[in-house]
């Protein structure tokens, strides 16, 4: 820096100039009046030569002109919908997210990083592809790493479930390298800290965008808990073990009631409304 050595300066010359006037106007100086000038002459010119060092440490404490590098602007943003309501939002790279009734979704790009977390519900991700900042998902008990791809996550009580639907997913159990990569087509699930080995499904057929669901051995639960999410009627959570039967096919989502129905039919529950809500009851 440079600013500080602008100041003046002290030379002999202007000592001695300034001991001429002196004698002038007190007569003849004494030997220690002569020396406590000098004295003061050597002082001006310390304090002239440290003061650039001082300058500097205050900006290198400051942070303001050493160049210190500024931390990366972080960008949190939450979303949410109620039940039987669905969107779509763009993310600050072009990436575009779909999400179902019911879901939460924290979205999180710092320091070159694209973070997300589902927090409730079900979404469809389209991630632009960045080579250097992979797109990483928490879901649960499941972290999914993409660089660009299409896929979509469903968190329910008892597991979270991934169909990709364009390129390729890395797959894991939240605190266990032993994960899964998924490839277009295929999908998994995590099931008490387990992935499950990839099975092909059909990613032209239309899925819960479109109003469908493909229940690939859902549990009962689970299934309630999806049709939940479209609004309307509650439907209660059923107990064991209904919970835990599991359901084959593909079915339309829009009416819950008449689905419900139908699958009590084949396993022997039937559905019954109470104030508002539908409730799975078994024979007795």
């Amino acid at each position: 820096m440079t600013a500080a050595s602008s100041g003046p300066s002290v030379s002999g010359a202007a000592l001695a100039d300034a001991l001429q006037t002196a004698a002038k106007r007190c007569g003849r100086l004494s030997d220690e009046q002569v020396r406590s000038l000098r004295r003061r002459r050597r002082s001006a010119i310390a304090a002239i030569a440290t003061a650039p060092v001082a300058i500097a440490l205050l900006f290198v404490g400051e942070g303001s002109f050493v160049g210190k590098p500024t931390a990366a602007p972080v960008s949190t943003r939450m979303f949410a919908t109620r039940a039987g309501e669905r969107t779509t939002v763009t993310l600050a790279d072009g990436s575009t997210v779909s999400l179902n009734g019911a879901t939460r979704l924290r979205v999180i790009y710092a320091d070159g990083q694209r973070r997300a977390e589902l927090l409730a519900g079900q979404a469809f991700f389209d991630v632009r592809h960045d080579v250097s900042r992979p797109f990483v998902v928490r879901a649960g008990a499941s972290e999914t790493r993409v660089l660009g791809t299409a896929f979509d996550l469903d968190l329910t009580r008892t597991q979270v479930a991934l169909a990709v639907y364009r390129g390729a997913v890395g797959f894991d159990p939240v605190g266990t390298p032993r994960g899964v990569v998924v490839r277009a087509g295929y999908r998994s699930a995590v099931r008490g800290g387990v992935a499950a080995a990839p099975t092909r499904f059909d990613p032209v057929l239309p899925d819960w965008r479109k109003g469908w669901i493909d229940t690939a051995g859902m549990r009962l639960d689970d299934l309630v808990e999806i049709l939940d999410r479209q609004g309307g009627v509650r439907i209660a959570r059923p107990a064991e073990p209904l919970a835990s039967t599991t359901v084959f096919g593909r079915f339309r989502t829009d009416h819950p009631d008449r689905l419900l129905n139908a699958i009590g039919s084949g396993f022997g529950f039937t559905v019954i409304q109470r104030q508002g809500t539908l409730t799975l009851e078994t024979a007795h």
